[in-house]
């Protein structure tokens, strides 16, 4: 193929191509949840996701003769290059056709953006940040993705090799059931942890959820500090994080644990939206979003998204309580099965700790790099 023209998105008319791109790709993948097109516009707003306090972004086309050929956003994040002194320009909502010669126009385009700026790496995708939904699926394609998790064809994994990138990072998924083969030795570790340790658990209380968001960032913030990729989030984005999920969790899945009054360690699961958002396909307007509340009954999985624990208490079994509580909670519900998501390759304590709750990893994720660009 040749005569590819890439071209930066400007405007509501190039916008329009940016974000309906996907349906392009995807029509024929019966797996595929098409994302709700406000939810992504919000994401991409500078005026409104406060991420941009920090970062810098630009969307670009792959075109020729005006047919789309490919997207891709070329971003940098100051705030991660600062906590982790690197240079790195991150790629993010990649789509294009099985065609080597658009991914790597895109891929080269955003690395010279990168490099005029002075970044010295190329690494993604990134949809826009670790925080967010991130890495290409590597393994698992039989099935359709959880909520805030990505998706994506095969051979994208082929496009981002033949390019010339290599693996920076691989990420998790673990699949559970309601009935696993570790019950009896889960509540034996209970036991030892409930009469060691004085802890207290409740629910999170959403009349109250801008404070209660400043606690899990708090607690957040501490907890994954050391992880790969990890950038703090700051007040704002927690706020807007909140505002996304007010509508949509399920307070009975917001767990906190608490210890001489404090908040020490919590559990957040989301219902796996996906389950019903697909039928939507992209528009939450003017009668999906009641469509979302009727059929939310109907949702049968849920994603433990996040777990996080003080670093004074993460080797008392704080997070078996948590699991435990979660767990409870979440059958109780009516939910049938979980997904973990995502955990890296080597963090192998928080690995081994879902294997030992009955988590069997089924999907596989990987981020990729070229350095130096």
């Amino acid at each position: 193929m040749s005569n590819i023209k890439i071209k930066q998105v400007v405007g509501k008319k190039d916008l329009k191509s940016f974000l309906r791109f996907p349906w392009e790709i995807y029509k024929n993948d019966p797996n595929w949840v098409p994302p709700l097109l406000f939810e992504i516009k919000n994401k991409l707003d500078r005026r409104k996701n406060p991420f941009f306090e920090h970062a810098e972004m630009e969307l670009f086309l792959a075109l020729q003769a005006d047919r789309v050929l490919g997207r891709i956003a070329a971003i940098i994040d100051h705030r991660h290059n600062q906590f982790h002194q690197e240079k790195v320009v991150f790629f993010g909502l990649y789509e294009s056709y099985n065609d080597l010669e658009v991914a790597r126009s895109l891929l080269e385009t955003v690395a010279r953006w990168g490099k005029d700026r002075g970044m010295e790496i190329l690494r993604g995708p990134m949809n826009l940040s670790m925080n967010d939904d991130c890495a290409f699926l590597l393994e698992g394609f039989d099935r359709p993705p959880v909520v805030m998790m990505p998706y994506n064809p095969p051979y994208y994994i082929e496009l981002m090799e033949k390019a010339r990138l290599i693996k920076a990072k691989d990420l998790y998924a673990f699949y559970m059931t309601k009935e696993h083969e570790t019950q009896e030795k889960v509540r034996a570790v209970l036991e030892k942890i409930r009469s060691a340790h004085s802890f207290g658990l409740r629910p999170v209380n959403m009349k109250k959820i801008y404070e209660e968001t400043r606690k899990v960032a708090y607690i957040y913030n501490q907890a994954w500090s050391r992880n790969w990729g990890f950038v703090p989030w700051t007040e704002k984005e927690m706020d807007f994080m909140a505002e996304r999920l007010r509508h949509f969790a399920d307070p009975e899945l917001v767990v906190f644990a608490m210890h001489e009054g404090q908040e020490v360690g919590f559990a957040f699961g989301l219902p796996n939206y996906n389950e019903i958002i697909k039928e939507l396909n992209g528009r939450l307007l003017p009668f999906g979003f009641l469509q979302l509340l009727f059929n939310r009954r109907q949702i049968k999985g849920m994603r433990a998204v996040v777990f996080g624990v003080l670093p004074r208490f993460q080797h008392t079994g704080l997070a078996y309580l948590l699991y435990d509580e979660l767990e409870r909670r979440a059958r109780a519900r009516g939910y049938e099965w979980a997904e973990t998501s995502w955990q890296l390759e080597d963090n192998e304590a928080i690995n081994r700790f879902t294997a030992s709750i009955g988590g069997k990893i089924y999907k596989k994720y990987r981020i990729y790099e070229k350095k130096p660009i």
